[in-house]
């Protein structure tokens, strides 16, 4: 069961568990806060999990007004301030990483650490797959969007992998849609990475071919004393078929760097 929290005009969707170290979870641009549900458990004690629905989505209601990433970040500060959390940890993945590049540049005293898992410092650092997508048989739609997110080695090995992905997304309105894209496409920190002084890792598969990891390998080294982990054998779906190893590394930086929070 989700609660809500009044947050810069909106009504935000908002679920937590687990006790100690705050981890705010910002979801990708096509995923929901459920997202994350194959890699909660594996995060273990001392951590308290707060995941929610970002404007456009799920459980969030807000109104036609147009948005970018920064409005964004700001609910995303916002919210932690709601819950009475001075400072919290920040797992951003793909559009969510945007997010948090974004709320660590206008909020890093809201920040204890910072995690950017498949992500990029500008759109115009993602592969651009319109061509390839447009050159698709009808029908293979599907299978093309679950080879960007999971190895076939992982896809075959299990299966549950594939099931949970497609609860992971969350269809939209037209409008919503259109909304969170456009919020995007003017996504450009690169300039600004040096500007961001909090704790950061920067967590990539080794096999993204949506953002290559040439893109993470950049970013880790723009952010100061930034710590990069390549992750073998992992394509786009950095919290699904790397889950385990991502769940490691992020509970080890985020305990690393505690905010002294019980919550």
């Amino acid at each position: 069961m989700f609660e809500r929290a009044a947050v810069n005009g909106i009504e935000t969707a908002y679920v937590t568990s687990g006790a100690g170290e705050p981890l705010v979870l910002l979801h990708g641009g096509e995923g929901h806060r459920g997202q994350f549900d194959i890699l909660l458990p594996l995060l273990g004690d001392g951590i308290r999990a707060i995941r929610y629905d970002q404007r456009d989505t799920g459980d969030t209601r807000n109104g036609p007004e147009p948005y970018d990433l920064g409005r964004l970040a700001d609910d995303c500060a916002a919210l932690a301030q709601a819950l009475g959390y001075e400072r919290v940890h920040v797992l951003g993945v793909s559009f969510g990483g945007m997010i948090a590049m974004q709320m660590a540049l206008r909020h890093p005293e809201r920040i204890a650490s910072l995690v950017l898992a498949a992500t990029a410092p500008s759109l115009s650092m993602t592969e651009d797959l319109t061509d390839r997508f447009a050159a698709l048989e009808p029908g293979e739609e599907e299978q093309f969007m679950l080879d960007l997110v999971l190895t076939p080695e992982g896809q075959a090995a299990d299966p549950r992998l594939v099931s949970e992905l497609e609860r992971a997304l969350r269809s939209r309105p037209v409008e919503a849609g259109t909304r969170r894209a456009a919020a995007a496409r003017d996504h450009d920190c690169a300039a600004r990475l040096a500007e961001i002084a909090v704790p950061t890792l920067v967590l990539h598969g080794a096999d993204d071919p949506v953002i290559r990891p040439s893109v993470a390998e950049f970013t880790a080294s723009r952010i100061p004393r930034a710590h990069l982990e390549l992750l073998p054998h992992t394509r786009h779906g950095i919290t699904f078929e790397a889950r385990a190893r991502t769940a490691t590394l992020v509970r080890e930086f985020v305990l690393a760097h505690p905010t002294g929070a019980v919550g």
